[in-house]
């Protein structure tokens, strides 16, 4: 897990070719007039989800992970609270892994909780569990999808 300031974002590009274009579009565009939806910046290798989304309790939230992409999740329109633990310690999947959505959710104890605000980014990495929308009200926020290359 990464978690920075967007303008710093640059540090981070060799760690994926993708990153790049993820950041560059993230620092040269104004994401608050975003409308709700998907972006495709390269088909389904690199794309963006924008959208309003619910915060809710601790209690109600469960920890995911992805085998396929790498998350970079960025709060619009207010701070986020975030809850991580690693993959590795993860005992209690709540059903199957879902290839076609690339999610499985955990009914594990979280392990640590963090504040992420406008202007910052958090990578989610496979071997990271995380459970974000924490908080209370409604978030605009962006998930940008990139594929873990072999």
């Amino acid at each position: 897990m990464i978690i920075d300031y967007l303008t710093n974002a640059s540090s981070y590009e060799k760690l994926n070719p993708l990153f790049k274009k993820a950041f560059d579009f993230l620092r040269e565009t104004n994401l608050a007039g975003l409308e709700n939806g998907k972006i495709e910046l390269e088909g389904d290798d690199l794309f963006l989800i924008i959208s309003d989304s619910k915060l809710k309790q601790k209690e109600e939230i469960k920890l995911e992970v992805h085998n396929q992409y790498i998350d970079i999740q960025v709060p619009i329109s207010k701070q986020e609270i975030y809850g991580w633990s690693t993959r590795n310690s993860l005992n209690n999947a709540i059903g199957e892994f879902n290839k076609e959505k690339d999610i499985q959710f955990f009914n594990d104890p979280i392990k640590s909780y963090f504040n992420l605000s406008p202007n910052h980014f958090v990578i989610f990495f496979p071997q990271d569990a995380h459970a974000p929308c924490i908080g209370e009200g409604i978030i605009k926020k962006i998930v940008v999808k990139v594929r873990v290359l072999k």
